[in-house]
């Protein structure tokens, strides 16, 4: 046999075979450990398990799972891996069906009967205190939720909003453990959500219609805090399945986006997220350094189905790493 045709033995170079060949195949096993790893997230997508870590932390980042898919594509084709490309082409498929926005949309039945303006903003342990109380005399929400409002914040959001906003709800503590719920609308006492990090909640009189509130800020989800986070993301689930027959508004930094099974079990009640409503689900929240470019929607407005909304808009914070979310809520009567 001459060295012509021993180069083109199929066996040499797996052309023809789907399997590579000495040159290709660390192309080809660069491609199976990309792949290898985006099936382990895709598949606890697919079963509706967020998993264990690292899984749960990828999840929260399941649309960029395109870009390490794409490149062990090409890592197929110059391989020449026929079948790994089959397995790429799966995967790419998997990630563009669940990058489809999760949960239920409609119109709201009955006539409007208020109309309400929310802000939701975590201020990184009350550092971005200022800027959060420029924007909210910018923007001039009817309800405020502040997530990492520690002692100094609270201080201030008293000194300089109780004007405006004379209603409160909050849980104080250091760090990231004090929230506050402000309000136009008078207050009445909620039950809150048991957490690490505060979760106060209220029920607003919003022109002579009860409104549940809730603000959310369940533990995020560390390595060896999983199970504590999944356990927080519980409660709030079984309070807004508690709260059925009232109009509810859950906002808040939820640590979750549609692809954790322990958030879409929240909207799993009849919740909707309202920047999905409006059009702009998965507009990145966090890290608030890299997005617009590259980040996850962790911060949310949820509201019950008598809720219509619209003008969701993502603000740029000096001194948090989370983007703040503000929509406009109509209210409607009747089912």
């Amino acid at each position: 046999m001459d060295t012509a045709t021993a180069t083109a033995d199929p066996a040499v170079t797996g052309e023809g075979t789907g399997r590579p060949g000495g040159g290709r195949r660390s192309g080809a096993w660069c491609a199976a450990l990309l792949f290898a790893g985006v099936s382990a997230v895709v598949g606890c997508r697919v079963a509706d398990t967020d998993g264990v870590t690292p899984v749960p932390q990828l999840l929260a980042f399941l649309p960029w799972l395109l870009v390490p898919t794409a490149a062990g594509l090409l890592c197929t084709v110059l391989a020449r891996w026929w079948t790994g490309a089959v397995w790429g082409v799966a995967l790419l498929g998997l990630l563009a069906w669940y990058i489809e926005p999760y949960g239920r949309t409609g119109e709201p039945v009955g006539p409007p009967v208020a109309e309400l303006r929310v802000l939701t903003s975590n201020v990184e342990f009350g550092q971005a205190t200022a800027a959060l109380v420029d924007a909210v005399r910018r923007e001039e929400p009817d309800l405020v939720f502040v997530q990492e409002c520690e002692y100094t914040c609270d201080a201030a959001l008293k000194r300089e909003l109780t004007a405006a906003y004379p209603h409160r709800r909050a849980v104080e503590g250091g760090g990231s453990e004090g929230s506050v719920i402000l309000s136009r609308f008078p207050l009445r006492a909620g039950d809150g959500v048991p957490g690490t990090m505060g979760m106060p909640g209220a029920v607003a009189d919003v022109d002579g219609h009860p409104v549940l509130l809730q603000l959310a800020h369940p533990m995020p989800p560390l390595p060896g805090q999983v199970g504590l986070w999944q356990r927080e993301l519980g409660g709030l689930r079984d309070a807004a399945a508690a709260a059925r027959d009232t109009p509810t508004v859950l906002a808040g930094d939820f640590n979750a986006t549609q692809d954790h099974a322990a958030f879409r079990r929240v909207l799993d009640t009849g919740l909707r997220d309202a920047a999905r409503l409006d059009g702009a689900d998965r507009t990145p929240t966090w890290p608030s350094r890299t997005t617009p470019a590259f980040g996850a929607q962790i911060d949310h407005v949820l509201v019950s189905e008598e809720f219509a909304a619209r003008r969701a808009r993502f603000l740029d914070l000096a001194d948090t790493d989370h983007r703040a979310l503000v929509v406009d809520l109509t209210l409607h009567g009747g089912r």
